[in-house]
């Protein structure tokens, strides 16, 4: 039996409303790479998916929300964008803080279970928080 058993304990966090998703990590990413790269389109291609399914996503989730995330220009000559709005800006620091909090967390329980396990296959065990 003498290999290592390495385990990584891992976890997803999102918000639901009426056991429909509303927010995650997908999105969360999205809306950020929106904001870094001011274009849902580059935010799209950066993400692997359509202008269509990310601006689809995105709808969907400001209706969920009841709350605008993106402003939104029309290209043109100038070109078109997006950027976050102030809403959007909160609702993102307060999804990335909540985030760290559980991370946090959960880096100790990792750690107490690692100890706990530990006891019972040795230590050849490793969990692991990323």
């Amino acid at each position: 039996m003498g290999e290592d058993l390495k385990m990584k304990l891992q976890y997803k966090i999102w918000l639901e409303k009426n056991g429909e998703q509303v927010f995650g990590d997908g999105i969360y990413r999205l809306l950020r790479l929106v904001d870094e790269l001011g274009s849902i389109n580059q935010a799209a291609h950066e993400e692997r998916m359509s202008y269509r399914q990310a601006w689809g996503k995105i709808k969907r989730i400001e209706k969920r929300l009841n709350v605008r995330l993106l402003d939104r220009r029309i290209g043109g000559e100038a070109g078109g964008g997006a950027m976050l709005t102030a809403a959007g800006k909160k609702f993102m620091h307060e999804y990335r803080e909540v985030s760290r909090q559980v991370n946090i967390s959960l880096k100790q329980i990792s750690e107490d279970f690692d100890m706990r396990i530990k006891s019972i296959v040795g230590d050849g065990f490793e969990t692991d928080i990323s």
